[in-house]
């Protein structure tokens, strides 16, 4: 006698068993590596969270951060280490537990830095931009796996999203060296939440289809980033807006 699972369905994938048309591999395998991705992401995000609540209320460590020249070597020091990191991440990404021990270092440096543009910004704003990125993330990734599940598929954003990052780049380094002030943070706010969004259904669209059972790291890692710069894209064009 059939289950009700086998009769009608798995509910998780769907009633064809199926994350996307010809899809060759195990549903159940697929989505146990979605779910392993977003455990971990998950944890990133809440030390991340823990983080930057800690730089911004604690005064002590708000003040040498964002008041001292110490602090701002620290900051700098960093932001090296973070992006030195990323060497070891990429070479160790399938090596347990190093791989792990890796990402929590670089996601302790990445918090720092979002905890710092966190304590620069009003409660308010900060709070405002963490809405909108929740809203905006839930809803992008429902929107790339009802649209994978439809046969639609992402990977011709790779150009656009690619120009569109140098694009950012080259901005930032502008706005150092020739400010726009708030004018500038607003358009490079703006154009940060649409790139990083599109990067949001890319990277999700790849975890569905495209990275592998022990690619768990990397995955997790370019969400993780996705979604940092959606939310510090957001808190800019948000602090433009109110200024």
């Amino acid at each position: 006698m059939a289950t009700p699972a086998a009769k009608y369905g798995d509910v998780e994938t769907g009633n064809n068993g199926q994350l996307y048309p010809s899809m060759m591999e195990n549903p159940q395998l697929r989505w146990g590596f979605i779910r392993k991705v977003y455990v971990i992401l998950s944890m990133q995000l809440l030390l991340t969270v823990g983080v930057s609540v800690t730089v911004m209320f604690v005064r002590p460590i708000s003040h040498f951060l964002t008041r001292t020249t110490p602090g701002l070597v620290v900051y700098i020091l960093i932001i090296i280490f973070t992006l030195i990191l990323l060497w070891p991440l990429h070479v160790y990404q399938k090596r347990h537990p190093v791989n792990l021990f890796l990402l929590t270092l670089f996601t302790l440096g990445m918090s720092c830095s979002v905890g710092l543009s966190c304590a620069l910004s009003k409660g308010r704003i900060v709070l405002e931009a963490g809405i909108l990125t929740c809203v905006v993330v839930v809803g992008l990734t429902l929107y790339t796996f009802w649209a994978a599940k439809r046969g639609q598929d992402f990977q011709f954003l790779w150009p656009f999203l690619f120009a569109s990052l140098l694009v950012l780049m080259v901005f930032s380094f502008i706005q150092i060296f020739l400010p726009l002030g708030h004018i500038g943070s607003m358009i490079w706010g703006c154009l940060g939440a649409i790139v990083f969004s599109g990067f949001i259904i890319y990277d999700t669209d790849n975890l569905i289809k495209r990275f592998n059972y022990d690619e768990y790291v990397p995955a997790a890692v370019c969400l993780y980033l996705d979604i940092l710069n959606l939310f510090l894209a957001l808190l800019s064009l948000l602090e433009g807006a109110d200024n």
